[in-house]
């Protein structure tokens, strides 16, 4: 595989990893139809233990195996299939080789009361199972966040030491953070910028909405008239807040949309961002196969600047 400009930049700015660790993020950014580009399109599903199998899968049954997921990635040309460790193991050796893969290392569930996720899976297992990366969620704003911040950490010290990549899913929420606040401007550059101080090589945030929500950040957006009005605007100003956009940040496609195009419209807003790219699971895995396949050819035509 060589290695284009783009992908020779993007590693550039992880100055202190090893070649382990630039050679799996080399091998991410150069795998489907974006690779070379600098741009991904990630497929996760840990929805199953977020949300449970019925509330997942009944859509579309089919996605109640494992295997369906694997394949999807690869009949669509992703850069990447991100999961929890069953829905890994379930398939690793039959894909073995045909797609980067993502170990997500914790996870909550709707049963629970609490904000926080339970360990799930380890280093170890990322290896043994060939991935190129751990993912890892953390909850800026929860009770549990520094907890949850200082297992990263740890974890994070294994992986890169292990040669693998790390994953940052940061989705603030917590008792003082309401729905609106969840998803505000201001919150999601500063939950994406402790991804970045944290380590991680790829950020997963949610895409930002125009309201503000901390009081003392509205002053500072309003003197310094931080641009919002738009979500191409307000993409911008999160990946400007990941280090000047010296970090990978993908944007989350949330619960699934009925309407496609303007579920393209936001990809199109992303885009034109300068988002690093996206992360879409039940807006795929919750249509029929075809659907889904013509969807995802759709969302990285535009990341390919095509549509």
């Amino acid at each position: 595989m060589s290695i284009t400009p783009a992908v020779r930049e993007i590693l550039s700015w992880y100055e202190a990893d090893n070649p382990g660790t630039k050679g799996n993020l080399a091998r991410i950014l150069g795998h489907g139809r974006l690779g070379g580009t600098g741009k991904l399109v990630i497929l996760p599903v840990d929805q199953g233990f977020e949300h449970g199998p019925a509330r997942s899968f009944a859509a579309n049954p089919p996605a109640y195996d494992p295997r369906y997921h694997f394949q999807l990635a690869i009949d669509a040309g992703l850069s990447a299939y991100a999961a929890p460790l069953g829905m890994i193991e379930a398939g690793a050796a039959t894909f073995a080789g045909q797609m980067p893969t993502i170990l997500k290392l914790n996870s909550s569930n709707s049963l629970a009361t609490e904000k926080d996720q339970a360990v799930t899976g380890s280093v170890g297992d990322a290896l043994r199972l060939g991935c190129g990366a751990i993912g890892f969620t953390i909850y800026p704003g929860s009770e549990f966040a520094f907890e949850q911040m200082e297992e990263l950490r740890e974890l994070a010290e294994e992986a890169k030491a292990a040669g693998l990549a790390v994953v940052v899913w940061s989705y603030p929420r917590g008792p003082d953070l309401d729905k609106q606040a969840e998803t505000a401007l201001d919150i999601c550059a500063y939950a994406a910028h402790m991804a970045a101080l944290l380590g991680a090589h790829i950020i997963k945030v949610k895409p930002p909405t125009a309201h503000l929500s901390l009081p003392a950040a509205v002053k500072v957006y309003e003197e310094q008239a931080i641009p919002r009005a738009t979500l191409a605007e307000r993409v911008r100003h999160v990946v400007q807040a990941c280090f000047a956009g010296r970090r990978l940040v993908v944007f989350s496609g949330g619960e699934a949309k009925g309407d496609t195009e303007s579920f393209l419209g936001d990809i199109k807003g992303l885009a034109e961002g300068g988002a690093s790219g996206s992360i879409i699971g039940r807006n795929t895995f919750q249509r029929p196969r075809a659907e889904a396949l013509e969807m995802l050819a759709r969302v990285i035509d535009i990341y390919l600047g095509k549509a």
